[in-house]
């Protein structure tokens, strides 16, 4: 008596899989990229120092103490003080803190806008399509330091208004790239399928779409971080980020700057130490994540 093979349950055996055999293949692409892997290690050494740091080495980082103004780095203050008495190394972890928090906030909120409006636009097609990218184009035209250099003399941002600035000054490069993974991907028999019996453009651009351009927006994102944190340093650098007694990176590189005549070192070399080990870091990470979805990668 022959057996009845249900034609439904080979593909869904056989797609777990397949599924896990890419993301075994996206996983060992990622870790031959040393450059990545060093990346990666960067980010969370400087996470677990910003914010499990303070607890192991705590600082008052809210009162001025003038009898220890720009201190050398020694035994008790390992990276000296700065103008006011704080300590530079608990200074360090501080701004590191919010320029982390801030960078990647407003980095994963410019790539959710621009994942949605570069989906929207590319499924939509035609004039639609013309008029948003259009916007798009506009707004890269416009330097985004720009921007955030006049909101920032209009207003006084907190973390939140200066997360929100960010976003909405970043998503622009986000949207062009998930627009083109869109147009190729809205013809896709699937999503052909779907129009076909009723279903509805949100449900096809949200299940099938967006889903399928993970691996561009997972990427957009890692660039985009690295983005914001650049961007937050410019403005602090310039005076217009956040206020004391908050502090980022870019700020501390500001107020050291004054006193690097002085031979205070110890105030400039770390913050722009940091920065730079952060912002190289997540761009590692983001070729690394480039070259681990690229299916045309080496086997």
């Amino acid at each position: 008596m022959s057996a009845v093979i249900q034609p439904d349950t080979v593909p869904a055996k056989a797609a777990a899989p397949r599924e896990a055999s890419g993301a075994r293949l996206a996983v060992r692409r990622f870790l031959r990229n040393r450059l990545a892997v060093v990346g990666l290690a960067v980010v969370v050494l400087f996470f677990l120092f910003c914010f499990a740091g303070p607890l192991v080495y705590s600082t008052d980082q809210t009162h001025t103490m003038l009898q220890q103004v720009n201190l050398a780095p020694s035994g008790s203050h390992w990276l000296g003080t700065d103008a006011v008495g704080h300590d530079e190394l608990g200074r360090l972890m501080y701004g590191g803190k919010v320029s982390l928090v801030v960078g990647l906030a407003a980095g994963v909120l410019a790539t959710v806008i621009g994942t949605l409006w570069g989906a929207a636009a590319g499924y939509a097609g035609g004039w639609i399509d013309a008029v948003m990218m259009r916007i798009v184009d506009a707004g890269i035209a416009i330097p985004a330091l720009f921007i955030l250099l006049v909101v920032s003399a209009i207003t006084t941002p907190g973390l939140a208004g200066l997360v929100l600035i960010l976003g909405l000054v970043s998503w622009l490069v986000p949207s062009r790239l998930v627009r083109a993974e869109t147009l190729t991907l809205k013809n896709r028999d699937y999503v052909l399928t779907l129009r076909a019996i009723g279903g509805t453009h949100a449900r096809a651009i949200l299940r099938h779409i967006l889903p399928n351009s993970v691996s561009t927006v997972i990427v957009a994102a890692t660039f985009q971080v690295a983005d914001a944190i650049l961007l937050v340093a410019y403005v602090s650098y310039l005076g217009m980020g956040v206020r004391p007694p908050q502090t980022d990176w870019g700020g501390m590189l500001s107020a050291g700057l004054t006193a690097a005549y002085s031979g205070y070192w110890w105030l400039i070399l770390p913050p722009g130490l940091a920065i730079i080990l952060v912002v190289w870091a997540f761009n590692a990470i983001g070729d690394g994540l480039r070259d681990a979805f690229d299916v045309r990668g080496r086997g």
